[in-house]
Formats: C-alpha cells, sequence, structure tokens
C-alpha cells in the first residue's frame, strides 16, 4: 500500500510536471538573459532609463557620435559569430566612412523601384508559394516557415533580375533559416549549411549573372558575402518574421482580420495595423552603438567616448502611449508614426533600414493575397522573439470550418506550443549559452580589428586584404569570422 505521506509527493510533483509550461520557459529565459549579461560583461549602457529616458532617446540615437558599430565592443563578437561568413562586410557592421557609404548606395539601388512593381512582385511569389503548399484542407503551419521562400524567390529577383531557380531557393531558405534559429538560440550554427550558399555566389559572380553594380572595393568573396548577408539573410529573415508577427496578430484579432481581408483596397487601416504590430513586435531586440566622441546634451550627464549603448527598441515603443500591452490599430488613426515613440525601421540619422520603403509596400501584397484565400487562427503565445515560428491554423477562406472541429484543432494547437515551450527553452538556455561562450572565445570582431582598420585596410605589419586572392608566393588570407582560407 502507498503511504498517504507518499502519495502526496506523488501528487505534488505530477502537478509540478504538467505545470510546467506555465513557469518554466519564463524561468529559463530569465536565467539565460542573466547568463548572457554576465558572459559578455557591463559593458552597456540600455537605453531609455531613468537618466536618458525616453523624450531624449531618438535625440542620443541619432547624435552623430553615437556612430560607432562594432570595434570596441565586446557584444559586438556575438553579432559576428551569429552572422558568419562575411560580418566584416555585411552594412550593419561597416564602421562609418567611405566603404559604409558605398555599400549602402548599392543596396539602395538594388532595392529601389515602382512600389507598382515590387507590390505585383510580392503579391507573385506569394500566390506561388501558397499554390505550393496548397493542399485544399484545414492545414497547421509555422508562418514563418510559410513565408520565407517567398521572400528567397523575391530577392534573388531583385538581385539576380531573374525568376529563382529552386536549387537557390533551397539554398537560400536554408541559410536564412541557420541564421534565425541561431540568433534566437533554438539550434547552433552551421557554417557548411551558409558555406553552400556562399559557393553559390561566388559561381554566379564568376560568370557576371549579376546584373548590378557591386562595391568596388570589395574583392569577389567579399561582394558574394555582400549579397549574401544583406539580401539572403538580414532581408529574407527580417521580412519572414514580419510576416509571421502581422499574420499572427490578424489571426489573433479576428476582427481586425475580417474588416482587412473584406476592404483590400484600404491602405490606411492596414497601414494602422502594420503600425501597431511594429510597435508591440519590433524586429530588433535592442541596437547597439559605439560613441565615437563625447555626447553632451542639454541637462543631461556627458556619455563618454568609447561608450557602448544598447537601444532597447521594445522598452522604447512602450512608452508615449495609453494601455500600451493592449493591441490596438485604432489608436493610429490619431497618432503620427512620425511624431510617435514608433521606430520599427531605425532613426534617420543613424542608420535606417534601408528597406524603409519597400518592406511596407511589399507586406501589403503579401497579406492580401494570404487573406483572399485562407482565415487564419492561432491561440498560441506571441511574443517578441517568436522562438516558435508562428503556429497558425490556416482555414480555406471558401469552405468554412464548423465551430466544434475548429475548437478541436486550437486546443490540440494550445497543447503542443505549451509542450514544446519547455523543450525549446532547455534548448535556448544550452545553445545560447553555448554560442556565448563560443564567440568570446573566437572573438571574431576583435580579432578582425586587431589585423585591419575600419575601411577593411590591413595595419602595420599585416598583407592583404580580407577575401582577397593570394599572389603567387603569398599564403592567402584568413578570414576571421569562418577561420576558412578566403
Amino acid at each position: 500500500m502507498v503511504s498517504r505521506r507518499t502519495a502526496a509527493a506523488l501528487a505534488a510533483g505530477g502537478a509540478l510536471l504538467l505545470s510546467t509550461p506555465a513557469w518554466l520557459p519564463g524561468k529559463v529565459v530569465a536565467l539565460r538573459t542573466k547568463v548572457f549579461a554576465r558572459v559578455n560583461g557591463d559593458e552597456g549602457m540600455l537605453l531609455p532609463d531613468a537618466t536618458f529616458g525616453p523624450d531624449r532617446f531618438q535625440e542620443v540615437y541619432g547624435h552623430p557620435a553615437a556612430g560607432g558599430r562594432s570595434k570596441g565592443a565586446a557584444l559586438s563578437d556575438l553579432f559576428w559569430y551569429w552572422l558568419a561568413p562575411g560580418a566584416d562586410v555585411h552594412q550593419e557592421h561597416l564602421e562609418a566612412g567611405p566603404r559604409y557609404d558605398e555599400v549602402a548606395r548599392r543596396t539602395l539601388a538594388i532595392l529601389s523601384g515602382p512600389s507598382a512593381e515590387l507590390y505585383d512582385a510580392a503579391a507573385r511569389h506569394t500566390r506561388r508559394a501558397l499554390d505550393a503548399a496548397a493542399t485544399g484542407r484545414v492545414r497547421t503551419v509555422r508562418l514563418r516557415d510559410l513565408m520565407m521562400p517567398v521572400w528567397a524567390e523575391f530577392f534573388y529577383g531583385l538581385v539576380f533580375g531573374e525568376p529563382c531557380p529552386a536549387e537557390a531557393r533551397r539554398l537560400i531558405v536554408a541559410h536564412a533559416e541557420d541564421v534565425v534559429n541561431a540568433l534566437k538560440c533554438t539550434r547552433p550554427r552551421h557554417m557548411r549549411r551558409r558555406n553552400r550558399l556562399t559557393r553559390y555566389l561566388l559561381r554566379r559572380l564568376a560568370a557576371g549573372d549579376v546584373p548590378h553594380a557591386l562595391p568596388a572595393g570589395l574583392t569577389r568573396r567579399q561582394q558574394a558575402y555582400y549579397l549574401q548577408g544583406t539580401f539572403f539573410n538580414t532581408a529574407v529573415v527580417q521580412m519572414s518574421e514580419a510576416m509571421a508577427h502581422l499574420l499572427l496578430v490578424l489571426a489573433q484579432h479576428p476582427d481586425v482580420q475580417e474588416r482587412v481581408a473584406a476592404t483590400p483596397d484600404d491602405d490606411r487601416y492596414l497601414t494602422h495595423v502594420m503600425n501597431e504590430t511594429f510597435r508591440l513586435y519590433p524586429l530588433f531586440g535592442v541596437a547597439h552603438r559605439i560613441t565615437t566622441a563625447d555626447i553632451a546634451l542639454d541637462g543631461l550627464p556627458t556619455i563618454p567616448a568609447g561608450s557602448v549603448l544598447t537601444f532597447s527598441y521594445p522598452d522604447y515603443h512602450a512608452t508615449g502611449y495609453a494601455d500600451p500591452e493592449r493591441f490596438d490599430p485604432g489608436r493610429w488613426a490619431t497618432l503620427s508614426a512620425r511624431n510617435a515613440h514608433h521606430i520599427p525601421f531605425g532613426v534617420a540619422a543613424n542608420r535606417p533600414c534601408p528597406a524603409w520603403r519597400l518592406a511596407p509596400v511589399v507586406m501589403r501584397a503579401a497579406t492580401r493575397e494570404v487573406l483572399a484565400r485562407y482565415v487564419l487562427d492561432s491561440p498560441v503565445s506571441h511574443t517578441r522573439s517568436i522562438p516558435h515560428r508562428a503556429p497558425c491554423l490556416l482555414l480555406p477562406r471558401d469552405r468554412p470550418v464548423p465551430d466544434r472541429p475548429r475548437r478541436v484543432l486550437r486546443t490540440a494547437l494550445t497543447v503542443r506550443d505549451r509542450a514544446e515551450d519547455v523543450g525549446r527553452s532547455l534548448l535556448q538556455l544550452l545553445f545560447g549559452t553555448w554560442m556565448v561562450l563560443d564567440a568570446r572565445r573566437t572573438r571574431p570582431a576583435a580579432t578582425y580589428f586587431a589585423r585591419y582598420d575600419t575601411e577593411g585596410r590591413p595595419l602595420d605589419g599585416d598583407h592583404g586584404s580580407p577575401g582577397t586572392a593570394a599572389g603567387p608566393g603569398q599564403a592567402a588570407a584568413t578570414c576571421p569570422c569562418t577561420g576558412r582560407s578566403a
């Protein structure tokens, strides 16, 4: 016979185990944050804070001296590690100067085009992806996974000016997934997977297949890294994440979803929905900058040169609004995005996202294509990082699903999401800690700047430049981000 005490202990243990989805993920995330802070040290100054409040946030962010990007911050090693290969020529991580200016100009040229043509291209690629995934039945999908092939094909078309072949789409999606999974610490990075896309781009560059003028100051390998990092990493990942957030809020606010679906030509209302989505779920968590000189603002303490400023988008977006935790597109009927605490694409004075004009146009196109076919429904948690990739039910719009089976499907999705949260949070703690330690060990940014200046020129005593092919009798330069011969 089991004693009463033993039975009580078993019951308590069972209750604790069953309740883990409710409390364990949050505890692990908090522990993971402490690990990151401990390993990276206390170099970052998080803004806004009690001294530099939200009313002065953009003033600090846009200050000319808040322009350092990677050199001098231990935090840069982690971002370079995640973004390898080629973080030294990634536009977001170049220091201010002639090389950054040229790269930024070339990026804007590739992203530019008539809005109508960009809209039509996004709609076409979305239809293609939905056709490929269509089954005619109710389906459970991960919204980020659903949208990633769309943007792989879209940005391939901008870069190469031709339809995207299946081989290229597979390589781009595999690469982008590997980068974003590493960033969210749900998987370790796989450099072999990323290097397959590099080799593909090198072949295309050697064949003269890119119709755009690329940054002339970069070697061919660096140009491949530039295309890979800017368009097939950052652009594909950020657009897939943005669409996952937008479609998930529509799935969880059926009244908003039906209004968007019923009035597809109402750009104003859909813009309000996107503004509110970006406010609650900004794509960037924290942007770090290194001060290149003292920052002295009226009425505030001086920020010394060499300080690492970490600008928190979620904290800033949570200020200046009534009931900021509530999703309310209607608030934008009387708010101006320009005057609100709202910087989804950064600030104009300090490296704004080069896709700030393109993104809203193409997101409207993709959203309307999805809603024309499907009703979206999802009871899962919605956080800024969406490590679960946004699970969602796709219900054929022309074949309404009765309430009872729909409730069953929702319950199953909820149970699966809560269970996955437990295992995923433990993996994030494990992989995140390991990658932080590995980045601190390999120090890709610090190693690079010990050999090259901010324009990529070798320092005294170092020969060659990263990515430059070795001449007769010379050893090939080694890329600090990959450890491979360039």
